[in-house]
């Protein structure tokens, strides 16, 4: 009686003993001392975003964005934060790489510059496109000399002015991924005689596609967001230059504050969704290591 109580007690001992120990317990790396601070940012950035949507008449929100100038400021935001992206990503992405594999004096000032539209207000921006591309414009007025075209206060100048602003973003991004991307593929393609046009498409490329995914979204919210710029060198001409962040503006002037609620709400759940929604399925953290 007493060697089977005894063997009971043993076995469990032993099984005991032999189940694995628990891992200790993960230490937060955040200094106590910081999570106040970070508590009253978060709310510093939350709070407002809340106060919209607590604001937001939600009942006329059906029939205020059903009016037409909304619905065409909305599809005019949409298709020059997209063209713009695109041109980003022509234009930027040699940059990127002129910048982050380059050899040349003054590469440092090159970088300041491709910078400065990060730094700039937004209407001096848009005054620095019209002193280059106005009518009077350092290049716009031999080309309206020429062409007798003009580009101020079209949509096309919609599009030139969030490309302006936006296009930083994606440089700084691509770059990023470009410094942080293993050249030892890239040295093994010249090797085997892939030419350096070669080796960037095709090996260089798909590693920071996380990056410029990342650039292009944060480049399409910016530019979809535009405002100073914008109103400065292409102005808010209904049907023609007037997008989403002019048009709540003019609500605003105009004494309606409930349809330029409304305005911001539709931009910041477009803005949120896009990023939200890319975040995940392209530069996730799974995706990035």
């Amino acid at each position: 009686m007493s060697t089977t109580g005894t063997d009971h007690v043993g076995a469990g001992s032993a099984k005991r003993a032999a189940r694995p120990p628990r891992p200790p317990r993960e230490r937060s790396g955040v200094p106590p001392l910081l999570v106040a601070p970070a508590a009253l940012g978060l709310m510093f950035l939350i709070i407002p975003l809340i106060g919209l949507m607590v604001r937001a008449p939600w009942t006329e929100l059906p029939d205020q964005l059903g009016r037409e100038i909304v619905r065409d400021a909305l599809m005019r935001s949409l298709y020059t934060a997209s063209m713009a992206t695109l041109t980003s990503l022509l234009l930027g992405i040699p940059i990127a790489v002129v910048l982050a594999h380059g050899r040349f004096r003054g590469r440092g000032l090159v970088r300041a510059l491709v910078t400065v539209p990060l730094v700039l207000p937004p209407v001096v921006g848009g005054v620095a496109l019209f002193t280059a591309l106005g009518r009077k414009g350092v290049i716009g007025e031999p080309l309206h000399d020429w062409t007798g075209w003009s580009l101020p206060f079209t949509t096309n100048a919609v599009i030139v002015a969030e490309t302006f602003v936006a296009m930083p973003f994606l440089i700084i991004a691509v770059e990023g991924a470009l410094r942080g991307a293993d050249s030892r593929f890239t040295e093994a393609a010249a090797t085997l005689g892939a030419t350096r046009w070669y080796a960037f498409r095709r090996v260089t490329l798909p590693q920071i596609m996380p990056g410029v995914a990342a650039g292009a979204v944060l480049c399409w919210a910016r530019a979809l967001g535009e405002f100073g710029a914008t109103v400065t060198f292409a102005g808010s001409l209904e049907g023609r230059t007037l997008v989403m962040p002019s048009a709540v503006y003019r609500e605003l002037e105009a004494g309606r504050p409930g349809t330029a609620i409304s305005l911001s709400l539709v931009l910041m759940s477009i803005s949120v969704i896009v990023l939200a929604s890319l975040r995940e399925h392209w530069i996730s953290p799974a995706r990035t290591r």
